[in-house]
């Protein structure tokens, strides 16, 4: 049986701890993303981006303020923080995963293989409730907490090139 997933509201930086003007090393929680490295580049591209998609709405404080450019055009804030793209074989996505969720104060947002082989909303949902979580292998997970922790799940990846 799998432990669940960390709660969105558990994990997140506090007003007083989003300092924008500091490099990203000097943050007190690590946002990295791992994918599936047997992906093809359009599919490991998608199954990055939903789970970021997911992080970013759930982990409060992560994104920065808007920048405005010199013409006034407004550019949506994006993680001050930061965020590293890993890329790990299929079995070890599965075991840093497992470790993840079982890690306290670690956000864990993962893209089921089910996501990119169903067209419809409702038919992923439905893969996903037949199977258990052991049986769901994942083609990315996307990983916040503190930074000594989540280096220690991820160990030395390769990023992703």
């Amino acid at each position: 049986m799998s432990t669940p997933v960390s709660t969105p509201a558990a994990v997140g930086f506090e007003p007083d701890e989003i300092r924008t003007s500091e490099p990203t090393r000097s943050a007190r929680l690590k946002w990295v993303v791992v994918v599936d490295e047997s992906l093809p580049p359009g599919r490991a591209a998608n199954a990055a981006i939903c789970v970021a998609a997911a992080t970013a709405t759930d982990v409060r404080g992560l994104r920065g303020p808007d920048a405005v450019d010199a013409d006034g055009t407004v550019h949506p804030g994006l993680p001050w923080s930061g965020c590293t793209v890993l890329v790990a074989p299929a079995d070890q996505l599965a075991a840093i995963r497992a470790r993840a969720t079982a890690s306290l104060g670690v956000y864990v947002a993962d893209m089921p293989a089910a996501a990119q082989h169903t067209r419809v909303y409702d038919e992923y949902l439905g893969a996903v409730a037949a199977a258990g979580a052991d049986d769901l292998p994942a083609y990315a997970v996307s990983l916040v907490g503190p930074r000594n922790r989540v280096d220690k799940i991820v160990g030395r990846l390769p990023l992703m090139s």
